[in-house]
């Protein structure tokens, strides 16, 4: 049985920082004929030093404050995305620069997916999207 050759034009698994996931990544460079030195990702076509996914975490988390006791719990991003999603009552709207959001509205972007807006201020909104938390424009006429 052959052995599977790593070179460069294959595709392998890496963690990719602007996508924040493990996806399927092509190879564009080799420190040597074992390692990999740096690879693309298929999906939002970046470039960078490979990471291997058995180590990268891609779970963010965020950290929040109890109030009765004064201890932090820890919750991960798409543990908050789920509780505020089950919370709200509003229908999704697609997202768009021009609109104006108040806090709880659920907006479909094009390129994130479904997410709750956490918070308002001046021409920005912070959403909580599955698996990261954005800072937006809107409002902007």
């Amino acid at each position: 049985m052959a052995s599977q050759q790593i070179t460069t034009g294959k595709d392998v698994l890496s963690f990719c920082g602007k996508c924040k996931l493990n996806l399927s990544h092509t190879i564009v460079a080799m420190k040597d004929e074992k390692s990999i030195a740096k690879v693309q990702c298929n999906t939002c076509k970046s470039t960078h030093a490979y990471k291997d996914p058995s180590v990268s975490s891609a779970s963010r988390t965020r950290t929040k404050k109890t109030r009765s006791t004064g201890t932090t719990k820890v919750i991960s991003i798409a543990d908050l995305w789920m509780d505020s999603l089950n919370k709200t009552t509003r229908k999704s709207q697609a997202y768009t620069i021009s609109a104006k959001y108040r806090e709880g509205d659920v907006i479909d972007h094009s390129k994130f997916g479904p997410g709750i807006v956490q918070s308002v201020k001046d021409n920005t909104i912070q959403v909580v999207f599955r698996h990261d938390i954005k800072t937006l424009v809107h409002n902007k006429m």
